[in-house]
């Protein structure tokens, strides 16, 4: 956050050694003039003129010079005086950042420098990933369920009229070759073959209650955020002020373009920190601020529990029973079971079966949503002359 602070013009008066005049740091103030570190400003310096020449009955004496310490006329404008406790006055531009001018020469001093019109862009967030589960948080058991059918077709169980003859694989079985439940070549199953298609059912993944995703953000990082501020605010401060002779206003340089507001040219203002209110006749109210809050920022990435883990198993069987005469060999998923034609009337010696494939699944990312906002801080008020 970059803050701007408020310039306040002032003056140091410190004893100087061996002198009863205090020494002046800054532009010398009304008040102090007469002092010998403040002569009285533009003093007249005639010398007293000459005697004039005597004529008949004696000459007349020239009159004297002008004596100096007057207070001389306003080369600007006289304006009422900032009141107690605020700035100024000052001349204040406000516009685009790229039209900001430089302080005209007769105020060439930088009195403070703000902000208005926040508009920032909406806060882009790096989008959130989940890296699956370890490998190892899943496994794959081996179907049990194997059956010979008398449908002709893929349906297997699926008709009505279709007799099933199990070709079971033992309990806890580990894939390796079984001749358990061989079904021998030619059995008939009322009238019909008995092995005119095999069933398979679909291996079961585990998931462990360990297993779980690991949350990460999206590689490359949202760009670097852009300036929020429309507007910038500028106002400069003569070197010092002076008293307009009579009726002690303040004198201060005109704009270089009377009547032209910014950008194109200044006002007149006087300015306090905080958002106050305006009293004549500085009614025209700015509002500008030194810098703004920011608690934006991006919500934590997060994940779901582990979806979709599926594993693929390689079954096989044999007309032997020894895993030698191979008659079909099968991916089979978790996913769905299997349904598949064999030759009719072949024997069912033997099977086997090995994973070939765990898949742990994914996981919902969450997160990454734009937090916060951005406001305003550090007001000062500025009241200009309408």
């Amino acid at each position: 956050m970059r803050t701007w602070s408020l310039v306040t013009l002032g003056l140091l008066l410190l004893p100087a050694c061996g002198d009863t005049h205090p020494t002046i740091y800054g532009p010398c103030q009304p008040s102090e003039w007469g002092n010998p570190a403040c002569p009285y400003p533009e003093a007249g310096t005639g010398d007293a003129g000459d005697g004039g020449d005597a004529g008949d009955g004696g000459g007349t004496g020239g009159a004297g010079g002008t004596g100096g310490g007057e207070e001389s006329a306003c080369a600007g404008d006289c304006i009422p005086p900032a009141p107690l406790g605020w700035f100024g006055p000052a001349l204040l531009w406000y516009g685009p950042r790229d039209q900001a001018p430089d302080c005209p020469a007769a105020a060439p001093n930088i009195g403070y420098e703000g902000f208005a019109d926040l508009a920032p862009a909406p806060l882009a967030c790096a989008a959130c990933l989940c890296d699956p589960p370890d490998a190892a948080a899943a496994s794959c058991q081996l179907p049990l369920g194997w059956s010979a059918h008398t449908a002709t077709g893929t349906t297997c169980a699926g008709d009505p009229d279709s007799v099933a003859t199990p070709f079971a694989a033992p309990d806890g079985w580990d894939g390796a070759c079984t001749a358990s439940t061989a079904i021998p070549a030619g059995q008939d199953c009322g009238g019909r073959p008995c092995v005119q298609s095999i069933s398979i059912d679909a291996p079961v993944v585990l998931v462990t209650a360990a297993a779980a995703c690991t949350p990460r953000v999206d590689e490359p990082p949202p760009p670097a955020r852009l300036d929020p501020w429309q507007t910038r605010a500028l106002a400069c401060v003569p070197g010092a002020y002076t008293e307009c002779p009579g009726d002690r206003s303040t004198c201060m340089p005109s704009p270089e373009q009377p009547g032209v507001p910014p950008p194109g040219g200044f006002l007149t203002c006087i300015f306090h920190e905080g958002d106050v209110t305006c009293e004549a006749p500085y009614l025209d109210r700015h509002v500008f601020y030194g810098g703004a809050d920011d608690t934006r920022g991006c919500s934590e990435c997060a994940c779901g529990e582990p979806e979709g883990a599926s594993c693929t198993i390689m079954a096989s069987v044999y007309s032997d029973g020894t895993c030698a005469e191979q008659v079909a060999s099968t991916l089979v998923s978790s996913r769905a079971p299997f349904c598949g034609v064999t030759p009719p009337g072949i024997g069912l010696g033997s099977k086997s079966a090995e994973v070939v494939d765990v898949d742990p699944g994914g996981c919902a990312p969450s997160g990454g949503e734009p937090l916060g906002e951005l406001l305003p801080a550090e007001p000062s008020t500025f009241c200009c002359q309408a």
